[in-house]
């Protein structure tokens, strides 16, 4: 058993997978629509002008192709996960150029080094962050998750809806 198996860390990731996979399905029908998600252990919630039954309807073909081995609907490319990898490679290789400068002079040379740094860490962390959406933000695998129930929640002018899943 590793960390990633704790039940509710298990379950967060296959309600990451699922809203990934919803997204996918979602963008396909109405391209060009923006949305975005957040998982929680009890399912995730959807930001988008998406209609209510539109949103269930493609849950539930998420849920089945997933539940069918289409593993890689659970990766998608503009998850927050990809983001923060290259953040976060970007970030460490800029620290790495400023680690011995002392002075403010010595911080204002290294500037184009620390730029050149972190420019080539977020270029060459682009094939990180779907690596660790598949082994560990994510599951393709739903296992025995069902989705019981969908519904909107208004926030302001926003259009946000709340899928709760089971399993």
């Amino acid at each position: 058993m590793t960390i990633l198996d704790i039940p509710v860390l298990s379950r967060i990731r296959r309600n990451h997978g699922l809203e990934h996979a919803t997204i996918t399905i979602l963008s396909g029908r109405f391209p060009g629509m923006p949305l975005a998600g957040w998982s929680f252990p009890g399912g995730f919630f959807l930001l988008g002008n998406v209609n209510t039954e539109d949103l269930q309807e493609a849950a539930g073909h998420a849920l089945a192709r997933l539940q069918n081995g289409d593993r890689q609907l659970a990766i998608h490319p503009n998850c927050g996960t990809n983001y923060a990898v290259s953040g976060v490679v970007a970030g460490l290789l800029a620290w790495l150029g400023m680690a011995s400068a002392r002075s403010k002079r010595d911080k204002v040379e290294r500037l184009p080094l620390v730029i050149t740094l972190a420019t080539v860490g977020f270029i060459l962390s682009q094939p990180l962050g779907p690596k660790v959406q598949e082994h560990i933000t994510t599951s393709g695998n739903p296992q025995g998750l069902s989705v019981k129930e969908v519904f909107p929640i208004q926030f302001g002018g926003l259009k946000l809806h709340r899928v709760v899943t089971r399993g």
